[in-house]
C-alpha cells in the first residue's frame, strides 16, 4: 500500500479510521434511543437523518468552492469540519426528545459538510489520476473498519460499562479527539503542480461545470433519491425482534464485510471505465435493497446483510473517482462541492419518504421502492455518458 499511495493518503485515512470510530458508537444507537427512550417512529428516523444531511447541503458546496479559491489549502476545512462534528456528537446522549436529537445530528452532519469536499479534492490533489479508485478504496475501507470498531465499542459498553444508551454515546468524544490531533499535525496540503499562475477556479454557477460533470450530477440526484439512511436497516432489526446488542454486531457485521470488499474494490476498480463500475454498482445496490423487501426473520436479515454489504461496497471509491476525473484541476473541489451538496439534498426527500411509505404500509414496500430507483439511477448512467462510458477513464 506504501509503494502506490502517498503519506497523506495514508493518515487521511487513520483521521477517517478514527473519526468514524466515533460516529459509529453513536450512529446505531440513535435508531435504538428514539424508538426505546424518545418513543418516536420510522418517520421521526427519516427526518432526523434526512434533515441532518440537507442542513448541511449549503455547506459542502461552500467548503469546496472556498478550497480551490483559497489556493487548494483543503486542511483548514478539514479540520474545522471534524472539530465541530466532535463536540456535536457527544451532545446527542443528552438529548431529551427527538427534535434535539435532529439538531445535534445536523450539526454533525454540518461538520461533516465542511470536511467533505475538500477532504475528497485533497486526497485527489495527493493521487496521481490512475490510482485514485485505489486511494478512495483505501479511505472508504478505513472509514467501514471504524465503524465494525465504533460498533462493537457500543456494544460492549453497552454490555459491562452502563445499560444507559446515553453514556455510551458520550464515549465518542475520545476517539474524535484523537482524530483532531492526528490530522492537525500530520496532515499538509498538497500544492497545486498543473495550475498555472493566474489561473482561478470556474464560478460556482452550475454552467461553470464541464458537460459530463453536470450530466453525472443529474443522475446522481435520482440516485441521491434512492439512497435512505442505512439506519432504517437497525430499525427493522430492531421491528422483527433483535436485542439492542445484537443490533450492535449486526452493523458491525455490515461494515465489517463492506470493509474488506471496499479495501479490494477501489484498487480494482482503477482497472475499468469508471462510468461502468459506477453504473453497475448503483445496479447492485438497488437489488441489495429489494432483497430487504423479502425479510420477515431475525435469520433471513442476517444473510441479506451480508449480500447487501458485498454488494454495496463493491464500487466504493468509484463515483468519488469518477468526480475527480471529469472536472479540471482547478474547480476539483467545486466539483466536489456539488456533488456532496447534491447527496445531501436527496436526503430529506429519501428519508421523509422511506418513512411514511414504512409507516403507511410495510418496511419490505419501502425498500423494494428505493431498489428500483437506485436500479433506474444506473441504467440512466449507462444511457446518459456514452463519450465517458466508451472513453477509459
Amino acid at each position: 500500500m506504501r509503494s502506490t499511495v502517498s503519506k497523506t493518503i495514508i493518515v487521511l485515512g487513520f483521521v477517517s479510521f478514527l473519526n468514524e470510530l466515533s460516529s459509529q458508537i453513536v450512529a446505531p444507537l440513535i435508531p435504538l434511543l428514539l424508538v426505546t427512550t424518545l418513543g418516536a417512529g420510522p418517520v421521526a428516523m427519516g427526518l432526523v437523518d434526512g434533515v441532518a444531511d440537507a442542513v448541511a447541503s449549503g455547506v459542502r458546496l461552500w467548503a469546496g468552492r472556498r478550497s480551490d479559491v483559497r489556493g487548494r489549502r483543503r486542511k483548514i476545512f478539514v479540520v474545522m469540519g471534524y472539530g465541530l462534528s466532535s463536540i456535536a456528537r457527544p451532545l446527542v446522549g443528552l438529548a431529551l426528545n427527538w427534535p434535539v436529537v435532529m439538531l445535534l445530528r445536523s450539526l454533525d452532519r454540518v461538520g461533516k459538510g465542511v470536511r467533505g469536499a475538500p477532504r475528497d479534492a485533497l486526497v485527489a490533489d495527493a493521487t496521481p489520476a490512475a490510482l485514485r479508485g485505489h486511494a478512495y478504496g483505501i479511505n472508504r475501507a478505513l472509514d467501514y473498519a471504524g465503524a465494525v470498531g465504533g460498533s462493537l465499542i457500543a456494544a460492549a459498553a453497552l454490555l459491562w460499562i452502563s445499560h444507559r444508551i446515553s453514556v455510551v454515546i458520550m464515549l465518542s468524544a475520545i476517539p474524535a479527539a484523537l482524530a483532531l490531533v492526528v490530522l492537525m499535525t500530520l496532515v499538509k496540503d498538497v500544492p497545486a503542480k498543473t495550475i498555472k499562475p493566474g489561473t482561478t477556479p470556474a464560478p460556482l454557477r452550475w454552467r461553470a461545470l464541464t458537460v459530463p460533470s453536470r450530466r453525472f450530477l443529474t443522475v446522481f440526484l435520482l440516485f441521491a433519491f434512492a439512497s435512505a439512511s442505512e439506519s432504517f436497516i437497525l430499525l427493522r432489526a430492531h421491528e422483527i425482534g433483535m436485542g439492542n446488542v445484537q443490533v450492535l454486531l449486526l452493523w458491525a457485521v455490515l461494515c465489517a464485510v463492506q470493509a474488506g470488499v471496499a479495501w479490494r474494490a477501489g484498487k480494482v476498480s482503477d482497472r475499468f471505465n469508471k462510468v461502468t463500475v459506477v453504473a453497475s454498482t448503483w445496479l447492485a445496490y438497488g437489488v441489495g435493497l429489494l432483497l430487504f423487501a423479502f425479510v420477515e426473520n431475525i435469520l433471513g436479515l442476517w444473510i441479506v446483510v451480508v449480500v447487501y454489504a458485498l454488494l454495496s461496497g463493491i464500487g466504493e471509491g468509484a463515483e468519488k473517482t469518477l468526480v475527480s476525473t471529469l472536472a479540471t484541476e482547478a474547480d476539483r473541489g467545486t466539483a466536489f462541492g456539488w456533488f456532496t451538496m447534491i447527496s445531501g439534498l436527496g436526503a430529506i426527500p429519501a428519508g421523509l419518504m422511506f418513512g411514511v411509505i414504512w409507516q403507511q404500509s410495510t418496511a419490505g414496500i419501502a425498500f423494494g421502492v428505493f431498489g428500483v430507483l437506485a436500479i433506474v439511477s444506473g441504467v440512466l448512467l449507462w444511457v446518459i455518458l456514452p463519450t465517458q462510458r466508451a472513453a477509459t477513464i
